[in-house]
């Protein structure tokens, strides 16, 4: 007996609804490919409806091959249907980029690492992975080259030279699986545990997280509204590495001026340690280029660490590093001993993304959508929060930083804040000395729309009032 059960409440009539079911038996395999159906009298009687109406819902299936009919002997399922599976359903929602924390699609999610991922241009990338899968030799499917596909890194090489003024041989790229895997990479080769690293404070709490697997010893230095002081260094302590974020310090924003990036470069030089710049979303200047990298300055003490997750889309899972000749080797094999390499055929798929020029076309598109954004959050902040807002690391990136005057943001606000459909995150978060960053919070606006910005300050303005 085929059991089907009619909502005579339902808008949907009954033919549509015998449609659906019978359909989703078969699709889910309950009915089977030759198995016989009811008759249209049989069925008609035990639902209580007319035959023309059963008899029209098999039509309608008979017409999609999901029956064929047999002239008096009745209808059947038809031969391939039952092998059809059900679409496997995927879930809409989103990891932080800075936590493993899952956020649901629903919510206003100012995450200060998410592009604008619906205007990425699918159909571009999927030709040139399509097109890289297609035409590569079936050696590129086995296991592949640990530094990173030649033809990508003499691509790569050529596209930092255009837009970073870097100059460097492909053979001192290595290609890696994000920057995280990168600064890993480097924490590895460098660091044990007499290894003193020197970081800017506040700082991207990850990166304080991997420098702690290797040693203990991590100096901060305070951050002024254009990065880290070298002139402030103790002259007479020597570290084995400093990291930092020139051209767009995280989270506060600042960029660093030239005095102080030829002062950091000659402090690498006089006390022998590297420094590891961060160059995490340079491309996204709104004033003038893009400030200098550091490793313009100094190939021998500097090592350039890139990703990709910004100007495309962060599970892509490439980036880069920038390598002094002399490190390259055992770079090189403890990236052989993380993940033998990265994935090879997105690897040539990013090589003609670089070489049509389709990655700095999306780029300059999306410098103009990410300024209207920016300009358009700064302009909702001063609607809501007037002089009792203050905005820091505006000039660049794809987030700013707020601080509100009499605000402050303990994890009962940011769990309020999260329970009213709000994704923040406090700078404190990021602080390694704590205390002097509480009414600062980070408001990525990259992939955000217009109307998900107000309401979110909206809501932003109604807890504060509620607190303080």
């Amino acid at each position: 007996m085929l059991f089907i059960e009619l909502d005579r409440t339902h808008e949907r009539s009954f033919t549509k609804q015998i449609y659906i079911q019978i359909r989703k038996k078969i699709v889910s395999g309950l009915l089977k490919a030759g198995d016989r159906l009811p008759s249209t009298r049989e069925l008609s009687k035990d639902l209580g409806v007319a035959r023309n109406t059963v008899l029209t819902a098999y039509e309608l299936l008979v017409s999609e091959e999901f029956l064929y009919s047999l002239p008096g002997a009745g209808f059947y399922v038809g031969p391939e249907i039952s092998r059809v599976k059900q679409p496997v359903q995927i879930g809409d929602s989103i990891a932080a980029s800075l936590s493993d924390m899952t956020l649901p699609n629903e919510l206003i999610n100012f995450d200060s690492g998410l592009p604008a991922l619906d205007l990425f241009p699918r159909s571009k990338w999927n030709h040139a992975a399509a097109k890289a899968l297609n035409e590569a030799p079936a050696s590129v499917l086995g296991y592949d080259d640990p530094q990173g596909r030649p033809e990508l890194r003499e691509a790569l090489s050529g596209y930092l030279k255009r837009t970073r003024g870097i100059e460097c041989r492909p053979e001192q790229i290595i290609i890696t699986s994000g920057t995280k895997q990168g600064l890993t990479l480097v924490a590895k080769s460098l660091l044990n545990d007499k290894s003193e690293v020197w970081i800017e404070d506040p700082t991207n709490e990850n990166v304080k997280q991997i420098f702690l697997y290797h040693t203990n010893k991590i100096i901060p230095f305070s951050v002024d509204e254009h990065g880290i002081t070298p002139y402030l260094f103790p002259r007479d302590r020597k570290p084995t590495l400093i990291f930092v974020t020139p051209s767009h310090q995280f989270p506060m924003g600042g960029i660093l001026p030239i005095k102080r990036r030829l002062e950091l470069v000659e402090f690498a030089r006089k006390s022998g340690c590297y420094i590891l710049e961060d160059d995490y979303d340079s491309e996204f200047t709104y004033q003038g280029l893009p400030a200098n990298s550091l490793y313009e300055f100094d190939s021998k003490y500097v090592i350039h660490a890139g990703t990709f997750s910004k100007t495309m889309f962060p599970s892509l899972r490439l980036g880069y590093l920038v390598v002094p000749n002399k490190l390259v080797p055992l770079i090189r094999e403890w990236k052989r001993l993380a993940d033998h390499h990265s994935n090879s055929i997105y690897q040539l798929a990013l090589m003609r993304f670089l070489e049509s020029g389709e990655m700095e076309r999306h780029i300059r598109r999306m410098k103009k959508v990410y300024l209207s954004r920016r300009d358009h959050l700064l302009a909702l902040l001063r609607k809501y929060f007037g002089d009792n807002v203050t905005v820091y690391g505006f000039h660049a990136g794809m987030h700013i930083v707020a601080e509100f005057v009499g605000g402050s943001f303990p994890e009962e606000t940011i769990r309020q804040l999260l329970n009213r459909g709000i994704y923040v995150v406090p700078v404190e978060k990021h602080a390694i000395v704590k205390g002097n960053h509480s009414s600062q919070i980070i408001l990525g606006y990259a992939s955000l729309c217009y109307d998900d910005m107000e309401r979110g300050l909206e809501i932003l303005k109604e807890v504060l009032e509620e607190h303080y």
